[in-house]
């Protein structure tokens, strides 16, 4: 399993019957006609499961959402990722499973809430989510679950996004911070977002910055300004781990309402680069160090 995607099993879960048997009837798929891991959503029941989930999840991967008309909160989730399969064009499978047509699979997972999504991977689970997910959260996990199955699922671009980050391209950065702003008011768990707001923020700033910005801080190492200026300008240069050490060096130098000042302007930097970015998690374990 892939250290990315964090498995929500803790080693009580058994499909060994089920995968053995769908792994015998894999064996012959070309003479008795496999199902075609091509089909972006499925519905399933106990009586097709093996075939439909186990065995096809040993060529791709299968996410399974459980729904129930008792528990109307369920039926979004379905809905939305009925979507995303079309969207992923066949790249993973959705099967569509109601609890009471699959008490079998829903024991065997030992789901405790609805609903419950889990990802399945060459016959065996490999990540689960239950209770209700917001649009952004379920996106992300179809992100992290695909990648750790080793597809590569181009992401769908949101037309409201483009056009804030056309907006920004442009140079009109009151408008391109007005509409991630209407966006995240919208999408409150939008990371994208949240990195747009950062970068016009940045943009702005830097527009009124020195070429020589960074010589300023260099030559005035405890300057506080000075070294945020510099910090904005490196990272926009692609020097990001030189403005963040130069940043972290001051935060570590201050204490009070300085400090606090310095740390936010950081966090702000690292929202510009994203979460994921390798630079942005080296420089928080510094920071924590310095920190804590």
């Amino acid at each position: 399993m892939s250290d990315q995607v964090p498995s929500r099993f803790s080693g009580g879960v058994d499909l060994s019957t089920l995968a053995a048997a769908a792994q015998q009837q894999a064996a012959g798929a070309h003479s008795h006609g496999a199902p075609s891991a091509g089909v972006g959503s499925i519905d399933v029941t106990d009586e097709t499961v093996q075939t439909e989930v186990l065995e096809r999840s040993l060529d791709a991967l299968v996410v399974v959402v459980f729904w129930a008309d008792q528990v109307p909160e369920s039926l979004p989730v379905r809905d939305l990722l009925q979507g995303l399969a079309a969207e992923a064009g066949g790249a993973w499978v959705l099967a569509k499973a109601d609890v009471l047509q699959n008490q079998q699979l829903a024991a065997a997972l030992q789901l405790q809430a609805l609903p419950a999504v889990v990802a399945l991977s060459q016959g065996r689970p490999l990540d689960l989510l239950q209770g209700p997910q917001s649009d952004q959260a379920l996106r992300q996990w179809i992100a992290r679950v695909t990648q750790a199955a080793g597809l590569d699922v181009p992401q769908p671009v949101d037309p409201e996004l483009a056009a804030a980050e056309n907006l920004m391209v442009e140079g009109d950065l009151d408008a391109a911070e007005a509409a991630y702003d209407k966006y995240l008011k919208n999408h409150p768990a939008s990371g994208e977002a949240e990195a747009g707001i950062a970068q016009v923020r940045m943009l702005r700033r830097v527009g009124a910055l020195p070429d020589n910005a960074v010589a300023i801080s260099d030559a005035n190492p405890d300057d506080i300004d000075a070294a945020l200026a510099a910090a904005d300008l490196q990272l926009l240069s692609g020097q990001a781990e030189a403005a963040y050490e130069r940043l972290i060096a001051l935060v570590a130098k201050n204490f009070g309402d300085e400090r606090e000042r310095v740390r936010k302007r950081l966090v702000e930097l690292f929202t510009v680069a994203g979460v994921d970015d390798p630079a942005v998690a080296k420089a928080r374990r510094r920071l924590g160090a310095v920190l804590f």
